[in-house]
């Protein structure tokens, strides 16, 4: 063989050299071959942090509960129960617990009665007036047992949101440290709420009114009346539905993931529903109807046991019965219904800030992944 430059012959090859081999084809063109994929995939980096699932190659993308990727739907259910199953102290446990300490109210109160007065429901026209105010406070300590788990429900929301945060870029947080992360926004999230529900009151209080001026400008007359209703009552239910999912639907974690205050978060729910209300309505529609039929196939043999309880013990004591069947309900409910509506919330304002801010990226960082 000849040298191709000079024309002289080539040196010939040391003695053992054997010709490299044909390098394998690649649909990669010039790109290295990736690596084979490992054995078993390493422990955690941290105590707490999420450990790929077998089977998940490198996970680079999906460092904890959810892909680092704008979500589905499935993406959205599949991240939410692994939060809750991941993370059960911080979410089920925190939400029994605000239901439970919410319906002592309730119970202590009416047991209270039930044993010093006669709260019988069969026999009102016959009670003492004694007997009467026990009914009233009995029924009223109800009421305050629902402002109290609506308000602890905020708090858990809240709590949740930083749990799920957390879980998207593979942290665990314990109970303690989420709600140690709430700090300095649980009073704004209170004013939060108290702000929205006020906002949907006065709408409620203003169609009111515009029922009763039809009504008195009607004059006895019923066509109006009803061509009202039939306008009206779509319209209305329309509005409620686009001021649930514009201005009451993500401000929650807004305020608890970001330096913002309680207009700003409420800004910020705004934008980040803009142009994707159909979607948000969607998932929060089905995830609404998801969660009350699994909290009524769960409160449905509490309910069967507090009936057969309230005909045995009597009438003197039946509507104590009845307050013990409803906060067992509403705790074992809440053990779902609260975490899971939660998760799915947080979940759908981290999806929309992937999808309009690559919030991903900033995930991914703070992941530890390098985006490439």
């Amino acid at each position: 063989m000849s040298d191709p430059g000079t024309g002289a012959p080539s040196p010939p090859p040391p003695p053992g050299w054997q010709p490299p081999p044909p390098p394998a084809p690649s649909y990669l063109g010039t790109q290295p071959a990736y690596p084979p994929p490992p054995a078993a995939y390493p422990p955690p980096a941290q105590p707490g942090a999420w450990a790929p699932a077998p089977g998940m190659l490198g996970a680079a993308h999906k460092p904890g509960a959810m892909p680092l990727r704008p979500l589905g739907l499935g993406d959205m259910y599949d991240a939410a129960f692994r939060i809750i199953r991941f993370n059960p102290k911080a979410t089920v446990g925190s939400a029994v617990l605000v239901a439970t300490v919410a319906w002592l109210v309730p119970v202590v109160v009416t047991a209270l009665l039930s044993f010093s007065l006669d709260l019988s429901l069969d026999a009102t026209d016959t009670a003492s007036d004694a007997d009467l105010v026990g009914l009233v406070g009995s029924l009223g300590s109800l009421g305050i047992g629902l402002v109290l788990v609506g308000f602890g429900s905020i708090l858990v929301t809240g709590l949740i949101a930083h749990v799920a945060a957390a879980a998207a870029v593979g942290r665990r947080l314990t109970l303690g440290e989420a709600w140690a992360a709430t700090r300095g926004k649980r009073w704004r999230l209170v004013g939060l709420s108290l702000l929205v529900g006020v906002a949907a009151l006065v709408l409620l209080g203003v169609y009111a009114l515009l029922w009763v001026a039809v009504v008195v400008a009607a004059d006895g007359s019923a066509l109006p009346v009803v061509l009202w209703g039939l306008f009206s009552v779509p319209a209305f239910i329309c509005l409620m539905v686009w001021f649930w999912v514009r201005v009451l639907y993500l401000p929650v974690p807004a305020l608890m993931l970001e330096p913002v205050g309680v207009f700003g978060a409420m800004a910020r729910g705004w934008a980040l529903t803009r142009k994707q209300f159909w979607r948000t309505f969607g998932i929060a529609l089905l995830t609404l109807v998801v969660v009350n039929v699994a909290s009524s196939f769960l409160g449905f043999p509490i309910g069967i046991i507090g009936q057969v309880a309230g005909a045995a013990v009597g009438p003197r004591y039946a509507l104590l019965v009845l307050v013990v069947t409803q906060a067992l309900s509403q705790v074992v409910a809440a053990a779902f219904v609260t975490p899971f509506t939660a998760a799915v919330t947080s979940l759908q304002y981290l999806d929309q800030r992937m999808r309009k801010e690559a919030y991903d990226v900033e995930l991914m960082q703070q992941a530890g992944i390098t985006a490439s």
